[in-house]
Protein backbone atom coordinates (compact mmCIF):
# COMPACT_ATOMS: atom_id res chain seq x y z
CA UNK A 1 0.00 0.00 0.00
CA UNK A 2 1.16 3.50 -0.79
CA UNK A 3 1.68 5.69 2.27
CA UNK A 4 1.89 9.47 1.65
CA UNK A 5 5.13 10.84 2.97
CA UNK A 6 5.27 13.68 5.43
CA UNK A 7 7.01 16.69 4.02
CA UNK A 8 9.01 18.48 6.72
CA UNK A 9 11.60 19.39 4.10
CA UNK A 10 9.28 22.03 2.66
CA UNK A 11 9.14 23.92 5.93
CA UNK A 12 12.85 23.46 6.57
CA UNK A 13 13.83 24.60 3.09
CA UNK A 14 11.76 27.77 3.19
CA UNK A 15 12.83 28.67 6.72
CA UNK A 16 16.55 28.18 5.99
CA UNK A 17 16.37 30.22 2.81
CA UNK A 18 14.21 33.04 4.09
CA UNK A 19 15.39 33.46 7.67
CA UNK A 20 18.67 34.58 6.19
CA UNK A 21 16.81 37.75 5.30
CA UNK A 22 15.88 38.33 8.93
CA UNK A 23 19.46 37.77 10.01
CA UNK A 24 20.72 40.56 7.76
CA UNK A 25 21.07 44.15 8.82
CA UNK A 26 18.22 46.55 7.95
CA UNK A 27 20.38 48.07 5.24
CA UNK A 28 20.07 44.82 3.27
CA UNK A 29 16.54 45.78 2.30
CA UNK A 30 16.24 49.42 3.32
CA UNK A 31 17.38 52.55 1.58
CA UNK A 32 21.05 53.33 1.37
CA UNK A 33 22.41 55.52 4.13
CA UNK A 34 22.33 59.18 3.18
CA UNK A 35 21.05 62.57 4.12
CA UNK A 36 17.81 63.03 6.06
CA UNK A 37 15.22 65.26 4.40
CA UNK A 38 12.51 66.51 6.78
CA UNK A 39 9.17 67.04 5.09
CA UNK A 40 8.56 70.24 7.04
CA UNK A 41 11.69 71.73 5.45
CA UNK A 42 9.98 71.24 2.09
CA UNK A 43 6.87 73.06 3.27
CA UNK A 44 4.70 70.24 4.64
CA UNK A 45 2.34 71.29 7.42
CA UNK A 46 1.51 68.78 10.15
CA UNK A 47 -1.82 70.39 10.97
CA UNK A 48 -4.02 67.66 9.46
CA UNK A 49 -5.78 70.22 7.23
CA UNK A 50 -3.27 71.44 4.68
CA UNK A 51 -2.80 69.23 1.62
CA UNK A 52 0.92 68.39 1.65
CA UNK A 53 1.27 66.14 -1.42
CA UNK A 54 3.56 68.48 -3.36
CA UNK A 55 5.75 69.30 -0.36
CA UNK A 56 6.25 65.67 0.62
CA UNK A 57 6.94 64.64 -2.98
CA UNK A 58 9.52 67.43 -3.18
CA UNK A 59 11.34 65.92 -0.19
CA UNK A 60 11.21 62.42 -1.76
CA UNK A 61 12.58 63.71 -5.07
CA UNK A 62 15.36 65.66 -3.37
CA UNK A 63 16.32 62.60 -1.33
CA UNK A 64 16.51 60.45 -4.46
CA UNK A 65 18.51 63.08 -6.35
CA UNK A 66 21.06 63.10 -3.54
CA UNK A 67 21.63 59.37 -4.00
CA UNK A 68 19.14 58.14 -1.41
CA UNK A 69 18.48 58.58 2.27
CA UNK A 70 15.59 59.20 4.64
CA UNK A 71 12.47 61.34 4.30
CA UNK A 72 11.48 62.17 7.88
CA UNK A 73 7.99 62.84 9.19
CA UNK A 74 8.19 64.50 12.63
CA UNK A 75 5.14 64.39 14.96
CA UNK A 76 2.03 65.82 13.36
CA UNK A 77 -0.68 64.85 10.89
CA UNK A 78 0.19 65.27 7.22
CA UNK A 79 -2.67 65.22 4.72
CA UNK A 80 -1.65 63.90 1.31
CA UNK A 81 -2.70 62.41 -1.99
CA UNK A 82 -0.62 59.97 -4.03
CA UNK A 83 3.11 59.92 -3.27
CA UNK A 84 5.55 58.22 -5.64
CA UNK A 85 8.53 56.54 -4.02
CA UNK A 86 12.02 56.48 -5.52
CA UNK A 87 14.87 53.97 -5.27
CA UNK A 88 17.06 54.06 -2.16
CA UNK A 89 14.56 56.20 -0.25
CA UNK A 90 13.17 55.44 3.22
CA UNK A 91 10.03 57.06 4.56
CA UNK A 92 10.45 57.31 8.33
CA UNK A 93 7.44 58.23 10.46
CA UNK A 94 8.38 59.19 13.99
CA UNK A 95 6.14 58.27 16.90
CA UNK A 96 3.28 60.75 16.84
CA UNK A 97 3.50 61.27 13.09
CA UNK A 98 0.52 60.37 10.88
CA UNK A 99 0.45 60.37 7.10
CA UNK A 100 -3.26 60.68 6.35
CA UNK A 101 -4.84 60.16 2.97
CA UNK A 102 -6.88 62.91 1.41
CA UNK A 103 -10.66 62.33 1.40
CA UNK A 104 -10.84 63.57 -2.23
CA UNK A 105 -10.54 61.11 -5.09
CA UNK A 106 -9.04 63.81 -7.32
CA UNK A 107 -5.88 63.71 -5.16
CA UNK A 108 -5.21 60.11 -6.24
CA UNK A 109 -4.45 60.02 -9.99
CA UNK A 110 -5.07 56.69 -11.69
CA UNK A 111 -1.71 55.04 -12.39
CA UNK A 112 -1.68 51.83 -14.39
CA UNK A 113 1.34 49.66 -13.73
CA UNK A 114 3.53 48.52 -16.61
CA UNK A 115 2.58 44.94 -15.82
CA UNK A 116 -0.67 43.70 -17.41
CA UNK A 117 -2.28 42.54 -14.17
CA UNK A 118 -6.04 42.51 -13.65
CA UNK A 119 -5.39 44.85 -10.74
CA UNK A 120 -4.96 47.59 -13.36
CA UNK A 121 -8.75 47.56 -13.48
CA UNK A 122 -9.64 47.93 -9.81
CA UNK A 123 -6.39 48.91 -8.10
CA UNK A 124 -4.97 51.97 -9.87
CA UNK A 125 -5.03 54.51 -7.04
CA UNK A 126 -2.99 54.53 -3.87
CA UNK A 127 -1.60 56.75 -1.14
CA UNK A 128 1.94 55.46 -1.76
CA UNK A 129 3.00 54.06 -5.14
CA UNK A 130 6.28 52.41 -6.19
CA UNK A 131 7.21 50.61 -9.42
CA UNK A 132 10.51 49.25 -10.77
CA UNK A 133 12.46 50.41 -7.70
CA UNK A 134 15.29 49.07 -5.55
CA UNK A 135 15.96 49.42 -1.82
CA UNK A 136 12.86 51.18 -0.54
CA UNK A 137 11.52 51.26 2.99
CA UNK A 138 8.68 52.57 5.14
CA UNK A 139 9.63 52.55 8.79
CA UNK A 140 9.07 54.12 12.19
CA UNK A 141 6.55 54.18 15.01
CA UNK A 142 4.13 56.48 13.24
CA UNK A 143 0.82 55.80 11.47
CA UNK A 144 -0.47 55.56 7.92
CA UNK A 145 -4.18 56.44 7.87
CA UNK A 146 -5.95 55.85 4.55
CA UNK A 147 -9.02 57.91 5.49
CA UNK A 148 -11.11 55.07 4.10
CA UNK A 149 -14.31 56.43 5.62
CA UNK A 150 -14.42 58.78 2.64
CA UNK A 151 -14.52 55.84 0.21
CA UNK A 152 -17.24 53.60 1.62
CA UNK A 153 -18.57 52.00 -1.55
CA UNK A 154 -18.67 48.51 -3.04
CA UNK A 155 -17.48 49.62 -6.50
CA UNK A 156 -14.52 47.69 -7.95
CA UNK A 157 -13.76 50.14 -10.76
CA UNK A 158 -10.63 51.78 -9.41
CA UNK A 159 -12.31 54.62 -7.57
CA UNK A 160 -10.91 53.73 -4.15
CA UNK A 161 -7.24 54.14 -3.18
CA UNK A 162 -5.07 51.46 -1.65
CA UNK A 163 -2.66 52.43 1.09
CA UNK A 164 0.51 50.91 -0.42
CA UNK A 165 0.91 49.72 -4.01
CA UNK A 166 4.36 48.27 -4.61
CA UNK A 167 4.98 46.84 -8.11
CA UNK A 168 8.04 44.98 -9.43
CA UNK A 169 10.36 46.28 -6.72
CA UNK A 170 13.35 44.64 -5.11
CA UNK A 171 14.56 44.80 -1.51
CA UNK A 172 11.50 46.23 0.19
CA UNK A 173 11.17 46.80 3.93
CA UNK A 174 8.02 47.84 5.79
CA UNK A 175 8.70 47.91 9.51
CA UNK A 176 6.97 48.83 12.77
CA UNK A 177 4.46 51.31 11.34
CA UNK A 178 0.76 51.26 12.15
CA UNK A 179 -1.72 51.25 9.26
CA UNK A 180 -5.44 51.80 9.41
CA UNK A 181 -8.54 52.70 7.43
CA UNK A 182 -7.43 52.00 3.88
CA UNK A 183 -9.92 52.90 1.15
CA UNK A 184 -9.32 49.51 -0.56
CA UNK A 185 -6.63 46.86 -0.06
CA UNK A 186 -4.20 48.07 2.55
CA UNK A 187 -0.96 46.72 1.04
CA UNK A 188 -0.49 45.20 -2.41
CA UNK A 189 2.91 43.83 -3.41
CA UNK A 190 2.94 42.72 -7.06
CA UNK A 191 5.82 40.57 -8.43
CA UNK A 192 8.33 41.99 -5.96
CA UNK A 193 11.50 40.27 -4.77
CA UNK A 194 13.04 40.17 -1.30
CA UNK A 195 10.29 41.73 0.79
CA UNK A 196 10.26 42.05 4.57
CA UNK A 197 7.16 43.09 6.49
CA UNK A 198 7.79 43.02 10.23
CA UNK A 199 6.35 44.52 13.37
CA UNK A 200 3.47 46.07 11.41
CA UNK A 201 -0.01 46.63 12.85
CA UNK A 202 -3.04 46.89 10.56
CA UNK A 203 -6.60 47.85 11.51
CA UNK A 204 -8.97 47.92 8.51
CA UNK A 205 -12.70 48.04 9.25
CA UNK A 206 -14.18 51.17 7.64
CA UNK A 207 -15.07 50.12 4.07
CA UNK A 208 -15.22 47.13 1.72
CA UNK A 209 -12.40 44.96 0.28
CA UNK A 210 -10.07 45.95 3.07
CA UNK A 211 -7.48 43.17 2.89
CA UNK A 212 -4.65 43.87 5.30
CA UNK A 213 -1.88 42.47 3.06
CA UNK A 214 -1.91 41.01 -0.47
CA UNK A 215 1.26 39.29 -1.68
CA UNK A 216 0.81 38.83 -5.42
CA UNK A 217 3.28 36.77 -7.44
CA UNK A 218 6.19 37.77 -5.20
CA UNK A 219 9.37 35.86 -4.43
CA UNK A 220 11.43 35.61 -1.21
CA UNK A 221 9.10 37.23 1.31
CA UNK A 222 9.28 37.21 5.11
CA UNK A 223 6.33 38.47 7.17
CA UNK A 224 6.96 38.39 10.91
CA UNK A 225 5.78 39.75 14.25
CA UNK A 226 2.73 41.48 12.79
CA UNK A 227 -0.86 42.12 13.90
CA UNK A 228 -3.39 42.10 11.04
CA UNK A 229 -7.05 42.79 11.86
CA UNK A 230 -9.26 43.40 8.84
CA UNK A 231 -12.82 43.10 7.60
CA UNK A 232 -11.78 41.32 4.40
CA UNK A 233 -8.89 38.84 4.20
CA UNK A 234 -6.12 39.50 6.70
CA UNK A 235 -3.17 37.96 4.86
CA UNK A 236 -3.80 36.90 1.27
CA UNK A 237 -1.42 35.38 -1.26
CA UNK A 238 -2.47 35.90 -4.86
CA UNK A 239 -1.14 35.19 -8.34
CA UNK A 240 -2.88 37.49 -10.82
CA UNK A 241 -0.05 36.97 -13.34
CA UNK A 242 1.72 33.77 -14.33
CA UNK A 243 4.39 34.48 -11.72
CA UNK A 244 3.84 32.25 -8.64
CA UNK A 245 4.16 33.35 -5.06
CA UNK A 246 7.35 31.54 -4.16
CA UNK A 247 9.50 31.17 -1.03
CA UNK A 248 7.12 32.83 1.44
CA UNK A 249 7.58 32.64 5.21
CA UNK A 250 4.94 33.92 7.66
CA UNK A 251 5.84 33.61 11.33
CA UNK A 252 4.94 34.98 14.76
CA UNK A 253 1.84 36.85 13.61
CA UNK A 254 -1.67 37.38 14.95
CA UNK A 255 -4.35 37.31 12.22
CA UNK A 256 -8.02 38.25 12.45
CA UNK A 257 -10.66 38.72 9.74
CA UNK A 258 -14.38 38.58 9.14
CA UNK A 259 -13.48 36.67 5.96
CA UNK A 260 -10.27 34.59 5.74
CA UNK A 261 -7.41 35.07 8.17
CA UNK A 262 -4.78 33.34 5.99
CA UNK A 263 -5.66 32.68 2.38
CA UNK A 264 -3.97 31.54 -0.81
CA UNK A 265 -6.17 32.53 -3.77
CA UNK A 266 -8.57 33.30 -5.16
CA UNK A 267 -6.45 34.40 -8.16
CA UNK A 268 -4.00 31.58 -8.81
CA UNK A 269 -2.76 31.84 -12.41
CA UNK A 270 0.89 31.26 -11.43
CA UNK A 271 0.21 29.47 -8.16
CA UNK A 272 2.00 29.14 -4.83
CA UNK A 273 5.22 27.23 -4.18
CA UNK A 274 7.33 26.82 -1.03
CA UNK A 275 5.08 28.58 1.48
CA UNK A 276 5.43 28.27 5.25
CA UNK A 277 3.00 29.56 7.89
CA UNK A 278 4.24 28.87 11.40
CA UNK A 279 3.93 29.99 15.02
CA UNK A 280 0.83 32.12 14.44
CA UNK A 281 -2.46 32.80 16.21
CA UNK A 282 -5.72 33.20 14.33
CA UNK A 283 -8.66 34.68 16.21
CA UNK A 284 -12.22 35.72 15.56
CA UNK A 285 -12.47 39.54 15.25
CA UNK A 286 -12.87 40.72 18.84
CA UNK A 287 -13.96 44.37 18.44
CA UNK A 288 -15.47 45.10 15.04
CA UNK A 289 -18.70 44.55 13.11
CA UNK A 290 -18.60 42.83 9.75
CA UNK A 291 -19.10 44.43 6.37
CA UNK A 292 -18.19 41.29 4.39
CA UNK A 293 -18.02 37.69 5.53
CA UNK A 294 -19.26 36.53 8.92
CA UNK A 295 -19.12 38.18 12.27
CA UNK A 296 -17.01 35.34 13.65
CA UNK A 297 -14.87 35.07 10.51
CA UNK A 298 -15.39 32.62 7.63
CA UNK A 299 -12.13 30.68 7.81
CA UNK A 300 -8.82 30.44 9.59
CA UNK A 301 -6.70 28.89 6.83
CA UNK A 302 -7.98 28.72 3.23
CA UNK A 303 -5.92 27.18 0.43
CA UNK A 304 -7.76 27.80 -2.82
CA UNK A 305 -6.45 26.93 -6.28
CA UNK A 306 -9.27 27.63 -8.70
CA UNK A 307 -7.74 29.54 -11.65
CA UNK A 308 -5.09 27.13 -12.86
CA UNK A 309 -1.51 27.29 -11.61
CA UNK A 310 0.07 25.00 -9.05
CA UNK A 311 0.07 24.87 -5.28
CA UNK A 312 2.74 22.67 -3.77
CA UNK A 313 5.20 22.37 -0.90
CA UNK A 314 2.97 24.16 1.61
CA UNK A 315 3.88 23.71 5.29
CA UNK A 316 1.57 25.01 8.03
CA UNK A 317 2.55 24.36 11.65
CA UNK A 318 2.11 25.50 15.23
CA UNK A 319 -1.05 27.51 14.65
CA UNK A 320 -3.92 28.15 17.03
CA UNK A 321 -7.33 29.05 15.61
CA UNK A 322 -10.14 30.27 17.82
CA UNK A 323 -13.74 31.16 17.09
CA UNK A 324 -13.86 31.16 13.28
CA UNK A 325 -16.49 29.22 11.34
CA UNK A 326 -14.18 26.96 9.28
CA UNK A 327 -10.67 26.43 10.66
CA UNK A 328 -9.26 24.61 7.58
CA UNK A 329 -10.43 24.77 3.96
CA UNK A 330 -8.47 23.27 1.03
CA UNK A 331 -10.06 23.53 -2.41
CA UNK A 332 -9.07 22.69 -5.97
CA UNK A 333 -11.59 24.27 -8.35
CA UNK A 334 -11.99 25.26 -11.97
CA UNK A 335 -13.29 28.83 -12.00
CA UNK A 336 -11.08 29.60 -15.01
CA UNK A 337 -9.92 33.15 -14.29
CA UNK A 338 -6.63 32.54 -16.05
CA UNK A 339 -3.92 35.05 -16.86
CA UNK A 340 -5.35 37.95 -18.87
CA UNK A 341 -8.61 36.29 -19.75
CA UNK A 342 -10.13 38.01 -22.77
CA UNK A 343 -13.00 37.41 -25.16
CA UNK A 344 -10.54 35.47 -27.31
CA UNK A 345 -9.51 33.25 -24.38
CA UNK A 346 -12.58 31.40 -23.07
CA UNK A 347 -12.54 30.16 -19.51
CA UNK A 348 -12.81 26.60 -20.78
CA UNK A 349 -9.25 26.88 -22.12
CA UNK A 350 -7.74 27.56 -18.69
CA UNK A 351 -6.47 24.17 -17.45
CA UNK A 352 -7.26 22.83 -13.99
CA UNK A 353 -4.31 23.42 -11.69
CA UNK A 354 -2.46 21.00 -9.42
CA UNK A 355 -2.67 21.07 -5.63
CA UNK A 356 -0.31 18.72 -3.80
CA UNK A 357 2.21 18.22 -0.99
CA UNK A 358 0.53 20.13 1.81
CA UNK A 359 1.12 19.51 5.51
CA UNK A 360 -0.68 20.73 8.62
CA UNK A 361 1.22 20.06 11.84
CA UNK A 362 0.35 20.97 15.43
CA UNK A 363 -2.90 22.83 14.77
CA UNK A 364 -5.37 23.53 17.58
CA UNK A 365 -8.76 24.89 16.49
CA UNK A 366 -11.41 25.69 19.10
CA UNK A 367 -14.96 27.10 19.01
CA UNK A 368 -15.36 26.44 15.29
CA UNK A 369 -18.80 26.74 13.74
CA UNK A 370 -21.18 24.07 12.48
CA UNK A 371 -19.98 23.95 8.85
CA UNK A 372 -17.02 21.57 9.19
CA UNK A 373 -13.56 21.55 7.59
CA UNK A 374 -12.90 20.22 4.11
CA UNK A 375 -10.20 19.10 1.69
CA UNK A 376 -11.77 18.85 -1.76
CA UNK A 377 -10.59 18.27 -5.31
CA UNK A 378 -12.53 17.64 -8.51
CA UNK A 379 -13.56 14.44 -10.31
CA UNK A 380 -10.50 13.38 -12.27
CA UNK A 381 -8.35 16.05 -10.59
CA UNK A 382 -7.44 14.97 -7.08
CA UNK A 383 -5.76 16.97 -4.39
CA UNK A 384 -2.59 14.98 -3.73
CA UNK A 385 -0.47 14.18 -0.68
CA UNK A 386 -2.09 16.07 2.17
CA UNK A 387 -1.18 15.36 5.78
CA UNK A 388 -2.72 16.49 9.05
CA UNK A 389 -0.58 15.63 12.06
CA UNK A 390 -1.37 16.45 15.69
CA UNK A 391 -4.49 18.39 14.75
CA UNK A 392 -7.41 19.15 17.09
CA UNK A 393 -10.67 20.54 15.72
CA UNK A 394 -13.30 21.39 18.32
CA UNK A 395 -16.54 22.79 16.92
CA UNK A 396 -19.83 24.06 18.28
CA UNK A 397 -21.79 20.96 17.32
CA UNK A 398 -25.53 20.91 16.88
CA UNK A 399 -25.47 19.17 13.50
CA UNK A 400 -28.54 17.19 12.46
CA UNK A 401 -28.56 13.54 11.44
CA UNK A 402 -30.04 14.48 8.04
CA UNK A 403 -26.92 16.49 7.23
CA UNK A 404 -24.85 13.30 7.36
CA UNK A 405 -26.51 11.98 4.21
CA UNK A 406 -26.91 15.27 2.36
CA UNK A 407 -25.60 15.44 -1.22
CA UNK A 408 -22.69 17.85 -1.53
CA UNK A 409 -22.51 19.38 -5.01
CA UNK A 410 -19.16 19.75 -6.76
CA UNK A 411 -19.48 23.51 -7.59
CA UNK A 412 -16.24 23.68 -9.62
CA UNK A 413 -17.01 27.12 -11.10
CA UNK A 414 -18.13 28.82 -7.90
CA UNK A 415 -16.19 31.41 -5.99
CA UNK A 416 -14.41 29.34 -3.34
CA UNK A 417 -15.24 29.87 0.30
CA UNK A 418 -15.10 27.63 3.33
CA UNK A 419 -18.89 27.77 3.61
CA UNK A 420 -19.60 27.21 -0.10
CA UNK A 421 -20.96 23.65 0.35
CA UNK A 422 -23.19 24.49 3.29
CA UNK A 423 -23.22 22.26 6.35
CA UNK A 424 -21.00 19.29 5.55
CA UNK A 425 -21.83 15.62 6.35
CA UNK A 426 -18.94 15.61 8.84
CA UNK A 427 -18.61 17.99 11.76
CA UNK A 428 -14.85 17.48 11.75
CA UNK A 429 -13.37 16.81 8.31
CA UNK A 430 -14.84 16.13 4.85
CA UNK A 431 -12.33 14.89 2.23
CA UNK A 432 -13.33 14.31 -1.39
CA UNK A 433 -11.28 13.57 -4.52
CA UNK A 434 -7.99 13.18 -2.64
CA UNK A 435 -5.10 10.85 -3.43
CA UNK A 436 -2.54 10.35 -0.69
CA UNK A 437 -4.03 11.42 2.65
CA UNK A 438 -2.41 11.08 6.07
CA UNK A 439 -4.32 11.75 9.28
CA UNK A 440 -2.11 11.21 12.32
CA UNK A 441 -3.21 11.96 15.89
CA UNK A 442 -6.25 13.91 14.78
CA UNK A 443 -8.90 14.73 17.37
CA UNK A 444 -12.41 15.69 16.19
CA UNK A 445 -14.80 16.81 18.89
CA UNK A 446 -17.84 19.02 19.48
CA UNK A 447 -18.97 21.17 22.38
CA UNK A 448 -22.62 20.21 21.90
CA UNK A 449 -24.06 16.92 20.58
CA UNK A 450 -23.73 16.51 16.81
CA UNK A 451 -25.42 13.68 14.90
CA UNK A 452 -23.19 13.80 11.82
CA UNK A 453 -20.12 11.74 11.02
CA UNK A 454 -16.84 12.98 12.49
CA UNK A 455 -14.86 12.08 9.35
CA UNK A 456 -15.97 11.45 5.76
CA UNK A 457 -13.71 10.20 2.98
CA UNK A 458 -15.38 10.32 -0.44
CA UNK A 459 -13.40 9.18 -3.50
CA UNK A 460 -10.17 9.08 -1.51
CA UNK A 461 -7.31 6.83 -2.53
CA UNK A 462 -4.28 5.73 -0.51
CA UNK A 463 -5.11 7.02 2.96
CA UNK A 464 -3.47 6.35 6.31
CA UNK A 465 -5.53 7.16 9.40
CA UNK A 466 -3.76 6.61 12.73
CA UNK A 467 -4.50 7.75 16.25
CA UNK A 468 -7.91 9.20 15.39
CA UNK A 469 -9.90 10.25 18.45
CA UNK A 470 -13.57 11.11 18.08
CA UNK A 471 -16.89 10.48 19.77
CA UNK A 472 -20.54 10.37 18.81
CA UNK A 473 -23.88 11.23 20.32
CA UNK A 474 -26.94 8.94 20.68
CA UNK A 475 -28.56 8.08 17.33
CA UNK A 476 -25.71 9.69 15.42
CA UNK A 477 -24.32 8.53 12.09
CA UNK A 478 -21.22 6.34 12.05
CA UNK A 479 -18.11 8.10 13.27
CA UNK A 480 -16.26 7.48 9.99
CA UNK A 481 -17.83 7.11 6.54
CA UNK A 482 -15.90 5.80 3.55
CA UNK A 483 -17.60 6.30 0.18
CA UNK A 484 -16.10 5.05 -3.10
CA UNK A 485 -12.78 5.00 -1.26
CA UNK A 486 -9.86 2.66 -1.87
CA UNK A 487 -6.80 1.44 0.00
CA UNK A 488 -7.22 2.91 3.47
CA UNK A 489 -5.30 1.79 6.56
CA UNK A 490 -6.98 2.67 9.86
CA UNK A 491 -4.87 1.87 12.92
CA UNK A 492 -4.28 2.87 16.52
CA UNK A 493 -7.61 4.67 16.87
CA UNK A 494 -9.68 5.05 20.04
CA UNK A 495 -13.22 5.91 18.98
CA UNK A 496 -15.97 6.50 21.52
CA UNK A 497 -19.43 5.42 20.37
CA UNK A 498 -20.96 3.06 22.95
CA UNK A 499 -24.25 2.81 21.06
CA UNK A 500 -22.97 3.65 17.60
CA UNK A 501 -20.88 2.52 14.62
CA UNK A 502 -17.20 3.16 14.02
CA UNK A 503 -16.92 2.78 10.22
CA UNK A 504 -19.59 2.79 7.53
CA UNK A 505 -18.72 1.70 3.96
CA UNK A 506 -20.62 2.94 0.92
CA UNK A 507 -20.21 2.51 -2.83
CA UNK A 508 -19.44 -0.45 -5.07
CA UNK A 509 -15.86 0.76 -5.73
CA UNK A 510 -14.92 0.89 -2.06
CA UNK A 511 -12.10 -1.60 -1.46
CA UNK A 512 -8.91 -2.31 0.45
CA UNK A 513 -10.06 -1.00 3.83
CA UNK A 514 -7.97 -2.36 6.71
CA UNK A 515 -8.64 -1.97 10.45
CA UNK A 516 -5.50 -2.95 12.35
CA UNK A 517 -4.61 -2.52 16.01
CA UNK A 518 -7.49 -0.24 17.03
CA UNK A 519 -9.10 -0.02 20.47
CA UNK A 520 -12.72 -0.68 19.56
CA UNK A 521 -13.79 -1.65 23.03
CA UNK A 522 -15.98 1.45 23.40
CA UNK A 523 -18.03 1.24 20.22
CA UNK A 524 -21.35 -0.48 19.79
CA UNK A 525 -20.54 -1.87 16.35
CA UNK A 526 -17.31 -1.95 14.39
CA UNK A 527 -18.61 -1.60 10.84
CA UNK A 528 -21.68 -1.13 8.74
CA UNK A 529 -22.26 -1.83 5.05
CA UNK A 530 -24.54 0.33 3.00
CA UNK A 531 -25.27 1.53 -0.53
CA UNK A 532 -23.72 -1.29 -2.54
CA UNK A 533 -20.55 -1.61 -0.48
CA UNK A 534 -19.00 -5.09 -0.95
CA UNK A 535 -18.50 -7.12 2.21
CA UNK A 536 -14.97 -8.08 1.16
CA UNK A 537 -13.92 -4.41 1.10
CA UNK A 538 -13.14 -4.50 4.84
CA UNK A 539 -10.56 -6.60 6.67
CA UNK A 540 -9.66 -6.47 10.36
CA UNK A 541 -6.76 -7.75 12.46
CA UNK A 542 -5.46 -7.20 15.97
CA UNK A 543 -8.27 -4.94 17.17
CA UNK A 544 -9.79 -4.87 20.66
CA UNK A 545 -13.36 -6.01 20.14
CA UNK A 546 -16.38 -4.09 21.43
CA UNK A 547 -17.50 -4.94 24.95
CA UNK A 548 -20.64 -7.08 25.16
CA UNK A 549 -23.76 -4.99 25.58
Amino acid sequence: MFHPRKLPSASLLVILVLLSLLAGTPSSVAAAEGKTHCVTDSGAMGDGKTLCTAAIQKAIDACAAAGGGTVLFPPGTYLSGTLTLKSRVTLHLEAGATLRGSPRQVDYPAIKSKLPSRTNIYGVRSLIFAEDLDNIAIRGRGTLDGNGEAFKTRHHDGRRPMMLRIVNCRDVLVENVKMKNSGFWNQHYLVCQRVQIRGVQVWNHVTYNEDAVDIDGCRDVVISDCFFDSDDDALCLKSTLQQPCENILVTNCVLSSHCNAFKMGTDSSGGFVNVTLTNCSIISPPRSKKLYGMQRGISGISLELVDGGRMERIAISNVTIDGVEVPIFVCLGNRGHGFLISKETPKEDVPVGTLRNVSFDNIIATRAGKTGCSVVGLPGHCVENVSLNNVTISSDGGGQRAWASATIKELPKNYPEGTMFGNLPAHGLFCRHVRGLTLSNVRLQTDEPDARHALVLDDVQEANVSGLVCSDTPDAAALVRLTETRNVLIRGCQPLAPQGVFVRLEGRDTSGIALIGNDLSRVGKVSQLGKNAPAEALRSAGNLDPQPQ
